[in-house]
């Protein structure tokens, strides 16, 4: 089996649309499934971090049983917003090598409308994976275009989270593999990636 690349964007993507997930509060995530957009009560001001990763997703969340995240996201985006994002973006921790020195790479964090982490993507048992799973933050110019140009569709995908769960509770990894969402490879490319990415960093191309 070809081993996944340590640095690879993962997603449920079309030829114009991405993919991310969020997890709210109901107040917030609810009234955004129904009308298809952020209400007025989220805070176009405040750093927004978004996870093409579902699996990733239900780590942080909980399954959508932590408090505060019981309404689980599915939240489509244009391509175009998802790439401007990634081409904006500085990664979120100093890289000896990648920036010409700390100083210089904390002069473009305090810059960038968006910034890229990459944490360890998870499996059906939330447990680490050697190979990563990208968060992308999202502040600024990116977060208020991401709430008000680039995201197309919201689902609220809280009872998959919860089905998915109770099937890796009962012992059934398979069937509850056969729910999740296809994440397929997306073409980021040197391009978008290569800022953003130790150096000499197993990234797919």
């Amino acid at each position: 089996m070809h081993a996944v690349p340590k640095h690879q964007i993962r997603a449920l993507h079309t030829d114009t649309t991405v993919t991310v997930y969020q997890a709210y509060r109901p107040s917030i995530g609810l009234p955004a499934a129904r009308d298809g957009r952020f209400p007025a009560a989220w805070k176009r001001d405040r750093m927004t971090w978004i996870k093409p990763s579902f699996l990733w997703m239900m780590y942080r969340c909980g399954w959508g049983l932590k408090e505060g995240q019981e309404t689980v996201l599915a939240l489509e985006i244009t391509r175009e917003g998802f790439d401007w994002a990634l081409r904006h973006a500085c990664l979120s921790h100093y890289v000896r090598g990648l920036h010409t020195d700390r100083a210089s790479w904390q002069r473009e964090l305090r810059r960038a409308p968006s910034r890229v982490q990459w944490d360890p993507e998870r499996d059906l048992g939330l447990n680490a994976l050697p190979h990563r799973s990208l968060q992308l933050g999202l502040a600024g110019e990116a977060a208020r275009r991401y709430a008000d140009e680039w995201t197309v569709g919201v689902r609220d995908v809280t009872a998959l989270a919860h089905e998915v769960h109770a099937l890796v509770r009962a012992g059934d990894p398979e069937r509850a593999r056969r729910l999740l969402p296809e994440e397929r490879a997306y073409p980021a490319g040197a391009e978008l990636l290569g800022r953003l990415v130790g150096r000499g960093a197993d990234l797919e191309i």
